[in-house]
């Protein structure tokens, strides 16, 4: 089996019809399809048969968030390599075809990233891949602007987990994703390990999706996924930052958590940011840190180079935004 596809679900059977039909019209026909329910209390597993009868789905007694579920899939799977969708998609039909040839074409490639287009505004991007600052931010690239200016294949920080494919065997020298963070940022942690190890992340221009987005867990802004990011951010930053970069970090991720802090008081949420941070430094203890092994320091190099830049390129952006609407 070439591909595997990994498909989370929660509560998902409003999305999974659309999701699933256009996944049987895939060109690229060389895959399973495994659905890792967590717990739903609707028709999604019944839908899901009705629609792929062959579809392998395995059935979890309790929510155990994103991170744990993929897990799972990513084990029951057999492909050579293993794509992870939403729910909340709708593939165009050379998608998949698309996904894999990127991969195959750069063999240091932990992950390929789909375009993700949203699915009401279809002239505009949601995601083509994760980056993060040297503020400690993790953020979604191109998400907003218009899709003509991502028709090129390019390097990235990371993949979004809503849409991409991973070379399996990685997963046995990076690990898998980190089940502590149960949603939001874990997809930016298994990347950014990945990176640390001398492998690259990859955005594929050609495999279109439209992504919905947060249909599981909300769209916008709640209590929940601000803390939840949050909390994930210290692990993100503590788990993969040498003691060294935290150091030498140090006063820019002060400035970004208090940048964040009075963003989030401006929506009402500064309190469960604040809670979200401090589960975050209580629950570092529980993290295993990524190893630090000398051979990788040109990585490490290659990456604190890549926090810096996004870093100024996100500040001057925000500075001209400011600039524009006081004009």
């Amino acid at each position: 089996m070439k591909v595997s596809i990994v498909i989370p679900n929660y509560n998902g059977e409003r999305y999974l019809e659309e999701c699933l039909v256009s996944l049987k019209a895939q060109t690229f026909t060389e895959f399973e399809t495994i659905l890792v329910d967590n717990a739903s209390n609707d028709r999604s597993i019944i839908v899901a048969r009705e629609i792929i009868p062959d579809i392998i789905c395995i059935e979890l007694k309790t929510n155990t968030g994103f991170s744990a579920a993929v897990n799972c899939g990513i084990r029951k799977s057999i492909g050579e390599y293993v794509v992870l969708l939403n729910n909340d998609t709708l593939l165009n039909a050379l998608w998949l075809e698309e996904l894999v040839s990127c991969i195959e074409n750069h063999p240091k490639a932990f992950s390929c990233a789909s375009k993700m287009i949203q699915y009401h505004q279809r002239d505009l991007i949601d995601n083509v891949g994760d980056t993060m600052t040297l503020f400690g931010w993790a953020y979604q690239e191109g998400h907003g602007r218009q899709t003509n200016l991502y028709n090129h294949n390019r390097t990235i920080f990371t993949a979004c987990a809503g849409a991409a494919i991973y070379r399996k065997e990685i997963f046995e020298e990076i690990g898998y994703f980190d089940e502590l963070f149960f949603a939001y940022l874990e997809d930016v942690d298994i990347g950014y390990r990945a990176r640390i190890m001398g492998y690259t992340n990859i955005f594929c221009a050609n495999a279109i999706v439209y992504h919905i987005g947060s249909a599981t867990t909300g769209n916008g802004y709640n209590e929940l996924k601000v803390r939840w990011s949050a909390r994930n951010n210290i692990y993100l930053i503590y788990k993969n930052m040498t003691c060294v970069q935290i150091v030498l970090n140090f006063p820019f991720l002060v400035l970004g958590h208090v940048f964040k802090y009075s963003f989030y008081k401006k929506l009402g949420f500064h309190g469960d940011y604040s809670a979200g941070i401090r589960q975050g430094i209580a629950g570092r203890k529980d993290i295993v840190k990524t190893d630090f092994k000398l051979r990788n320091i040109n990585n490490y190099i290659k990456i604190q180079y890549w926090l810096v830049k996004k870093g100024i390129q996100y500040g001057l952006a925000k500075v001209r935004k400011v600039l524009v609407n006081e004009g």
